[in-house]
């Protein structure tokens, strides 16, 4: 298998086996950096990070992937380029081509990420854009591979909350491509987007996963192996729509009750983080103050107790997107 040279734009870029190959690979590179024996396969490699929103692991995942494996990156953060501003996307990548050997973008356009794959002639990985997340579906799936003794076309993740954002999307189609037992509990408002939904029932007609949707989230958890939440406002998106939000998906907030409700006394949780799950950031003790709510999308008993995977999840960004990198510049057979 050669994904050398490729872009990894949404998570249908890759077939299942080319999925499956780069989480193999991520294995690996785990293990060679826990055990000391890393090998540095991307010496002499430039890698340009282009970042038009903030971020605390897609960036830290990048750089310490990149260092480790020996190539350099550039972080070029908001405000920092003429991307968009002065130059055109186009230019951008013809320009950023030229330079670097590969370019990681995270951003709010999707179109701008596929321009920049288009033309700059290197490969180009979407960190996160306003529709699909895809590194962060590595991530979730490799975690989700390892705290499971059946292959993931055996597994079940239920996604509760808020379904119409990048993390969504990309969970749905990542699940549907590898044959999983996916389910959605979200309210009618915050489905997921009919090109993320559409996206996902192609794949899942071609690797027989069981994709679903439902309002009730008591019905939906039941018998799941994992739980999967997110927050209720997305990167971007202005405080002024809290309240709304919070009115419409208090009933998904992933709590004692909620896990009970999968009847599995060994089902694992999961978030993208950051989470809100305790007042003790900025916007946290703004809502407690204004609704008298101590935690949102996830209460702090379960983002706290041994079912919960987050931060293990967290670090296999970072396992995952070296892997990307790996297989993408270098190669995945040595």
């Amino acid at each position: 298998m050669d994904l050398r040279g490729r872009s990894f734009l949404k998570d249908a870029d890759f077939s299942a086996e080319e999925f499956s190959a780069v989480l193999d690979l991520a294995g690996v590179l785990r293990e060679e950096k826990r055990t000391g024996r890393e090998r540095r396969r991307l010496e002499g490699k430039n890698v340009a990070l282009l970042f038009e929103k903030t971020s605390t692991r897609t960036r830290a995942a990048f750089e310490i992937g990149a260092h480790d494996q020996g190539a350099h990156a550039s972080y070029l953060g908001a405000g920092e380029t003429q991307f968009g501003v002065k130059e055109s996307p186009e230019d951008t990548a013809r320009v950023l081509g030229r330079m670097f050997d590969a370019i990681e973008f995270r951003g709010f356009r999707q179109a701008d990420v596929e321009m920049l794959a288009a033309h700059s002639g290197v490969p180009v990985w979407n960190g996160l854009t306003d529709d699909w997340h895809p590194t962060q579906s590595l991530a979730d799936l490799f975690t989700m591979r390892d705290h499971s003794a059946r292959p993931l076309s055996d597994v079940s993740v239920c996604y509760v909350g808020d379904a119409a954002n990048n993390t969504c999307a990309s969970l749905v189609c990542s699940g549907a491509l590898m044959g999983m037992d996916v389910r959605v509990a979200a309210p009618e408002s915050r489905r997921p987007t009919r090109v993320a939904w559409t996206t996902a029932a192609a794949l899942a007609a071609s690797s027989g996963a069981s994709l679903s949707i439902t309002d009730d989230p008591m019905a939906a958890v039941s018998g799941a192996d994992f739980l999967y939440t997110d927050v209720w406002l997305s990167l971007g998106e202005p405080e002024e729509l809290w309240d709304d939000r919070i009115d419409a998906l208090l009933p998904y907030q992933v709590n004692e009750a909620l896990v009970a409700a999968t009847g599995n006394p060994h089902v694992k949780l999961l978030h993208c983080l950051p989470a809100f799950h305790d007042a003790n950031t900025g916007i946290g003790k703004k809502i407690l103050e204004k609704r008298g709510l101590r935690a949102m999308e996830i209460t702090d008993e379960v983002f706290r107790s041994p079912a919960s995977l987050v931060f293990e999840e967290a670090e296999n960004r970072l396992h995952t997107i070296k892997a990307l990198m790996v297989a993408t510049l270098h190669g995945i057979d040595d």
